[in-house]
């Protein structure tokens, strides 16, 4: 790939630091990433990564890497395991550009390997979501519920009967807005095995906030639920969910169920688009069937 870009880049950064190379990384959907050592003037290589995000989501917020730089540097003052941000350019080539350090580790989405994976996750999500928000002036991030509202809003013409789309979608209007019965809190927006950093067992870094809002804890834990069904099925799924829900007992879950079905509406007229093979996508569309029928069968109202 093209160095002199970076280079100017690091110049902007670390203005006596030498860049030694600089590595695209796979597997990015909603971003392009690329990861750059530097060489400081007393010899030290540090490791940062460069994040421009993608078309669909400047176009949702044109900020949304300034926002990001800036909720990166309140969640590392608050301690939480995130990449330290050193930099945000409003314009790098053809979009806007955060940077932040390279975490050491690797996310994994089968959590076999493990063996408290599960309960570790439960415990970072009861983390993020017990930060006092408005202490850290957060107020800037956008309401999850606006979100959810636009979403069922803009119902498709097209509807995806293979994951049920129809169904969910009906029975989410006929309970919708649903009743405030906790309080906002910091979301991380999309809380999966695949936004989780690890090293030596245990939980490094939670990465990729682009998708932050504020709103009702419920919204990010149906999300995992689902996700971590899909990765390592139900069990998995009960033992996250029952680890946090014994870390917040305050929360209210009566409306689980309906925040499972608006993470089930998530892969609707998506999933064959995810370049899955097709055992896995088959494996996946079953678990979701049973995911949506379990939230079916429990939705209040």
């Amino acid at each position: 790939m093209k160095i002199e870009p970076w280079e100017q880049l690091i110049r902007h950064i670390e203005p006596e630091a030498k860049l030694l190379r600089a590595q695209k990384l796979q597997g990015g959907v909603s971003a392009q990433v690329t990861k750059l050592e530097i060489e400081l003037p007393e010899g030290v290589v540090r490791k940062l990564l460069a994040r421009r995000h993608g078309e669909a989501d400047r176009s949702r917020n044109p900020h949304i890497a300034r926002e990001e730089y800036k909720l990166l540097q309140q969640l590392t003052a608050a301690g939480l395991p995130v990449p330290k941000p050193h930099a945000v350019l409003s314009s790098f080539g053809d979009a806007p550009l955060i940077v932040t350090e390279f975490v050491e580790g690797e996310a994994i989405l089968s959590l076999d390997q493990i063996p408290d994976a599960e309960q570790q996750l439960a415990d970072r999500l009861s983390d993020i979501h017990r930060l006092p928000w408005e202490r850290y002036a957060l107020r800037f991030l956008p309401k999850q519920g606006d979100r959810c509202s636009a979403k069922l809003k803009n119902r498709p013409g097209q509807l995806d009967d293979s994951l049920w789309e129809g169904r969910i979608r009906d029975k989410l209007e006929s309970v919708w807005p649903l009743k405030h019965t906790n309080n906002e809190a910091l979301l991380h927006g999309d809380f999966w095995p695949g936004n989780v950093i690890w090293k030596d067992g245990s939980i490094a870094a939670v990465i990729d906030w682009e998708d932050a809002a504020l709103g009702d804890p419920l919204f990010d834990l149906a999300n995992a639920r689902l996700e971590l069904l899909w990765a390592s099925g139900i069990r998995a799924m009960e033992k996250f969910t029952e680890r946090y829900q014994t870390r917040n007992p305050h929360l209210d879950y009566a409306g689980l169920p309906a925040w499972d079905l608006f993470a089930a509406l998530k892969p609707a007229s998506a999933l064959s688009d995810w370049g899955l093979a097709p055992d896995a996508e088959r494996q996946m569309r079953e678990r979701h069937r049973l995911f949506a029928e379990q939230a079916l069968a429990r939705i209040l109202g």
